[in-house]
């Protein structure tokens, strides 16, 4: 049942597409199959050529659908997106999940209990089920850096203090305000979103969530994340390394650098951040010839590519 056809829609839910046909139907099914808040759904294709706009056309008339000729990127799609809102209340979501046990319909409600904290998220699954904590972070610290570059945070994955971005072995099982709440599953109010101009067009893809919730502090907000919202992320589960990929990435996060750290730490910043990925060029290289490990080898040959390519990351976006 299409909700927005009984009821004036509370919520606004925005999913950008791209080449993820099959996903993509199977998150709207989601959708409509596990949300009793009335809402309004808009999907923009960013120019797939798998067919994935024909698909939701078909299957999913109700929708709101924009199909644009270009690929905008994650962040410039949703201004586009944006447009086209007519509530008060903003959920974006990946076209790569899956909604469980009316999740929607719960972070909404957690929202209105704590609406002090102005940007909302839950907990993200692997397709298995098990935890995937990619569904909120710590901000990047100097410290934070060091601890990367080093290698502790992996050596230590467990202990807040070398692993703060990832809030070490915390399961996600409790509600916690955090630095930044994942784009793949976050609630934020219409006029928050406009206050802060939402994402900063400038990350194309990469980087987009962090900026703004970051910049959302000065607005008084206080992301907050509960672990009764759960939703299934494919996206991030485990996956090769790709050079083009940690490309945009470390570009990425070298801008946060620029922005969001004290400008007396950014310099010193900068250099520490660049030289994680000679780490692990290093790191895999010679665990691939100690242990004899083929996909060792091939993320070593990964790194040595983004290696070799700092020279479109290491001063962050231009």
């Amino acid at each position: 049942m299409n909700k927005t056809s009984t009821s004036k829609p509370h919520l606004s839910i925005i999913v950008i597409s791209y080449q993820t046909r099959q996903m993509t139907l199977d998150c709207i099914q989601s959708i409509y199959d596990q949300t009793e808040t009335p809402f309004e759904l808009i999907v923009l294709d960013n120019a797939s050529t798998d067919g994935s706009a024909e698909a939701v056309a078909d299957r999913f008339p109700n929708a709101s659908l924009i199909a644009e000729s270009s690929n905008h990127g994650f962040g410039p799609a949703h201004h586009i997106a944006m447009r086209h809102v007519s509530t008060d209340w903003i959920l974006l979501l990946n076209p790569d999940t899956v909604v469980l046990d009316h999740a929607i319909d719960r972070l909404f409600a957690f929202a209105r209990s704590r609406p002090d904290a102005g940007i909302w998220g839950g907990r993200t699954l692997n397709a298995d089920l098990s935890l995937n904590p990619a569904s909120c972070f710590g901000r990047m610290t100097l410290w934070s850096t060091i601890s990367r570059v080093l290698g502790l945070n992996a050596i230590f994955r467990r202990s807040e203090f070398f692993n703060s971005e990832y809030f070490g072995d915390w399961p996600r099982d409790t509600v916690r305000e955090v630095d930044i709440v994942s784009g793949c599953f976050l609630l934020i109010g219409k006029e928050t979103w406009d206050a802060l101009g939402g994402f900063d067009d400038a990350f194309k893809m990469y980087g987009e969530e962090t900026d703004m919730c970051l910049r959302s502090r000065a607005l008084g907000c206080r992301p907050v994340v509960t672990p009764d919202a759960e939703i299934i992320h494919y996206g991030g589960a485990s996956q090769a390394v790709r050079s083009e990929k940690m490309v945009r990435l470390l570009r990425a996060k070298v801008e946060l650098i620029n922005r969001h750290f004290p400008k007396w730490q950014r310099a010193l910043g900068r250099a520490v951040f660049r030289l994680w990925p000679l780490s692990r060029l290093i790191a895999t290289s010679v665990a691939g010839k100690v242990l004899r490990k083929p996909h060792l080898a091939e993320t070593s040959r990964t790194w040595a590519e983004v290696w070799r390519k700092r020279s479109e990351w290491q001063n962050g976006i231009a």
